[in-house]
């Protein structure tokens, strides 16, 4: 369901046309609209009034139908939905991969659900309500009962026949899973080892006994890293008792670790979940005004920090033009790090001397990368301030080398705070994502301040009172 997919605009647009053909008779229309890809008719059908889509919707076949749903945008789809026979609707879903079928399902009002499910076939209700059991962050929640299954007591023959047979109801045929005599999962078989094997060969021969598995209540979140070492396409998803009652295909895993960066990304800003275009604007308002009070209160509090030295603004007038960069560079290092330590956190297995280790590791990136900085600057704000301020070489001198150690200072210790914060965050079990962000820009924000301010007012005017 609303996979990223290349769409030609040449046959949008000629579908648009044939739609606003009225001479077409229903069954002209048919044969025309069957030559296109149902992406591309979905992509048309966004476009189109709802007496045009009403003109596809009667003119090819629920199975059909069914194709093109599962491209539609999931936002728009209730729209869809609602145009349709309430009994076209459950014959649609129910041709429909189940997980896809959810999908729909999920994004239209209860009262409709309810009356599409119970006109749905009994094996689609039953495998959509199978799915709709599951929490959404559960394997089961995410997996396709559109599989091909057979008996490990099965000769070739018997085995190709069963293939054959399930194949009319199920696609997902790259990989055939394979139960013993009590049901349970025994293995799988490559769809091409089954084509070239000879008759005589025992199936026992071409299954593979080791093939990854996962169970239905387990979280997504803990067997993405298990999973993505392997090449496979699909893999079997297990109730307790090992039986199989669906698979999750590579493409799924592929969506959710999509959802997941988007949200961990709006996670990083401090909301709570990904926006859409579609977004109302109150709800948006909503989302992001709690983190905002939060900031704006932190804010006023490194505000408040400033103002204790003011006393050096006014005596080191010069010192506000460096403010934003020593600030800027401790901000991007602590995302940096941030942004590392999110990653590296997702393995739930991590040891305490692998944490100690990333934490040393940023520290001495940070120290590194500050020192080749800090080089440069040195040379730029000493003569920034001496050609084009004016002030005598002694200050300049003595004044660049108190913006560059603050620019160390503020490098290393945004490096260990945009490790060590999301750690412990991690630890106290609050997602690091949603927190870490905004706190650590803030965090780097007051260390930058101190330490630029605080080396200003030291070795300028206390130390060698140039001023």
């Amino acid at each position: 369901m609303d996979e990223k997919r290349l769409t030609n605009p040449e046959y949008v647009a000629e579908i648009i046309k044939v739609l606003n053909d009225d001479k077409l008779t229903t069954e002209q229309l048919s044969l025309i609209i069957c030559n296109y890809h149902a992406s591309d008719i979905a992509d048309a059908l966004e476009s189109l009034d709802k007496e045009k889509r009403k003109k596809i919707f009667n003119a090819v076949s629920d199975e059909q139908l069914s194709d093109i749903f599962a491209y539609l945008d999931l936002d728009n789809v209730d729209k869809y939905v609602k145009e349709l026979d309430i009994k076209q609707a459950a014959n649609i879903l129910s041709e429909m991969d189940s997980d896809d079928a959810v999908d729909i399902l999920d994004e239209i009002d209860d009262e409709t659900e309810d009356k599409i499910i119970d006109l749905m076939d009994n094996d689609s209700s039953e495998d959509v309500l199978l799915i709709q059991s599951y929490n959404e962050n559960e394997v089961g929640s995410k997996m396709t009962t559109n599989y091909i299954e057979i008996s490990k007591n099965m000769t070739i023959k018997e085995a190709m026949k069963a293939l054959i047979a399930q194949a009319k109801d199920n696609d997902n045929v790259s990989t055939i899973y394979v139960s013993d005599e009590k049901g349970k999962f025994y293995g799988a078989i490559d769809l091409k080892d089954l084509i070239i094997a000879r008759d005589n060969v025992p199936l026992e021969n071409i299954i593979t006994n080791s093939y990854p598995t996962v169970y239905d209540h387990e979280l997504i979140s803990d067997i993405l890293e298990d999973l993505k070492d392997y090449s496979e396409d699909s893999f079997p998803v297990l109730n307790k008792e090992d039986h199989i009652i669906g698979i999750i295909t590579a493409n799924d895993l592929v969506e959710v670790v999509d959802d997941e960066m988007g949200d961990d990304y709006a996670k990083l800003a401090g909301l709570p979940g990904e926006e859409d275009l579609n977004e109302a604007t109150f709800s948006s308002i909503k989302k992001r005004i709690p983190w905002l009070f939060l900031l704006l209160a932190l804010a006023m509090f490194v505000s408040s920090v400033v103002g204790v030295f003011e006393k050096v603004v006014d005596i080191v007038s010069v010192s506000i033009c460096f403010q934003s960069l020593i600030l800027d560079m401790a901000g991007n290092v602590g995302t940096q790090s941030l942004a590392v330590t999110i990653r590296v956190l997702m393995d739930e297995n991590l040891t305490g001397k692998e944490k100690r280790h990333l934490v040393f590791k940023e520290a001495k990136v940070g120290l590194l990368n500050g020192l080749i900085l800090a080089s440069v600057a040195i040379i730029i704000i000493g003569c920034y301030v001496h050609f084009l301020k004016g002030y005598s070489l002694h200050f300049s001198i003595i004044f660049a080398l108190c913006a560059s150690v603050a620019l160390i200072c503020a490098m290393v210790i945004s490096s260990l705070v945009g490790t060590t914060v999301p750690m412990f965050l991690h630890s106290i079990k609050i997602d690091p994502a949603v927190a870490s962000g905004p706190l650590i820009t803030t965090i780097n924000d007051l260390v930058a301040v101190i330490c630029y301010y605080g080396l200003i007012w030291l070795l300028v005017i206390e130390v060698f009172h140039l001023v």
